[in-house]
């Protein structure tokens, strides 16, 4: 009997996903981690408020979310002083870059990415028959306008930008992304993953414009909302490439729980605030222990500080693995140059710690 077998385009991609989880390397190794500090999660956790929220929601757990998100949508453009119709929720940026890539890329059309940005992006890109065409970052930051003149050049379709960037956590001002948005060629979209933006400073993210159709931002409630694992996000774009969306999008995917935690999380200023201070606290003190052995720390907008080791990405993958056998998980950009640094996520004082006491006793196995 022979088997069904799978598209032609399935057949030629990778058995793999964009990254190997904790939970994977924890049970690989038989035991967990002492510190997790390697996802860009926020371990501080969400709201109290988003939290009781969510419990309350559990008990109605039986019924579908709401498949509009129509409280939340409400909240956030309220929030933002934007339409209603200018929003669109999903399950967390990436299952709505998935479905971006789905609404604009045919197989064989370009798209540009920097040499070492987020790979999910370029997962969903490879899924659909896409052709990649990077461009390498300057001074450890994407390059704005190599973006744009590489898609100029090739035609590309759609070009993927994170400000801030991940996982270098450098980032551009509000008037180079506006410069940036008004060189676009014809028929060209960029998606604006501002995934960290409530952590970067003040003039980093333009003003909304929801008429410009060039341009469609994505937000999410992991990071300085604490909620990674209910997996809920939203974009921000013009009125027809929102509608677009509801063309392929999972319209129950985003459960009532997640809802109801982040229309919670939204509301409740003072506990971001707080959370705000705790990762700035928390990135000075990963600089601290970075410079202490020897590494040197990037400025960092986000919830997380990049440390440059000075050597090069084999030097680097030694010391994620050395730290990884001192129960410490930590990640590493992919792509060279940048694979030169380590990634730490902010955390609290305890998770910290255990970095300090851990990193001399991993540095000296790389030796």
């Amino acid at each position: 009997m022979k088997p069904p077998s799978l598209s032609p385009l399935a057949e030629t991609l990778p058995d793999s996903v964009p990254f190997v989880g904790p939970e994977t390397q924890e049970r690989a190794r038989g035991k967990g981690f002492m510190a997790r500090l390697g996802a860009n999660e926020s371990l501080f956790g969400p709201s109290p408020a988003a939290f009781a929220a969510m419990q309350r929601a559990a008990r109605d757990v039986w019924m579908y979310g709401d498949a509009e998100s129509y409280d939340l949508r409400h909240a956030l453009a309220a929030h933002h002083g934007i339409g209603f119709d200018n929003i669109v929720v999903g399950e967390g940026i990436d299952a709505l870059l998935g479905t971006l890539v789905r609404l604009m890329v045919a197989e064989g059309d370009r798209v540009v990415t920097s040499d070492g940005a987020y790979p999910t992006f370029n997962y969903h890109v490879a899924g659909m028959g896409g052709q990649l065409e990077k461009v390498p970052y300057t001074d450890d930051r994407e390059d704005p306008a190599a973006l744009v003149a590489r898609a100029r050049a090739v035609g590309a379709r759609l070009i993927y930008l994170s400000n801030p960037d991940n996982p270098m956590g450098t980032w551009h001002d509000a008037p180079t992304i506006a410069a940036m948005i008004d060189s676009l060629p014809d028929n060209c979209l960029l998606c604006l993953d501002e995934a960290y933006i409530e952590m970067a400073p003040q003039g980093t993210a333009p003003a909304f414009d929801c008429d410009d159709p060039r341009v469609i931002r994505m937000r999410t409630f992991s990071k300085a909302y604490g909620m990674a694992g209910a997996r809920i996000g939203y974009a921000v774009g013009a009125a027809h490439m929102v509608r677009a969306f509801n063309k392929l999008r999972n319209h129950f995917g985003v459960n009532r729980i997640a809802q109801a935690g982040a229309l919670a999380a939204l509301a409740d200023d003072a506990y971001l605030a707080d959370v705000l201070g705790k990762i700035e606290a928390a990135k000075a003190r990963i600089a601290e222990i970075g410079r202490a052995n020897g590494l040197v720390p990037l400025p960092s907008a986000t919830n997380f500080v990049t440390l440059d080791c000075g050597r090069d990405g084999d030097y680097a993958r030694a010391l994620v693995a050395a730290l990884a056998a001192e129960d410490i998980f930590v990640r590493m950009p992919f792509a060279a140059p940048q694979n030169r640094c380590i990634r730490i996520s902010a955390g609290p004082d305890d998770a910290l710690n255990a970095l300090a006491a851990a990193l001399p006793r991993a540095l000296d196995k790389v030796k």
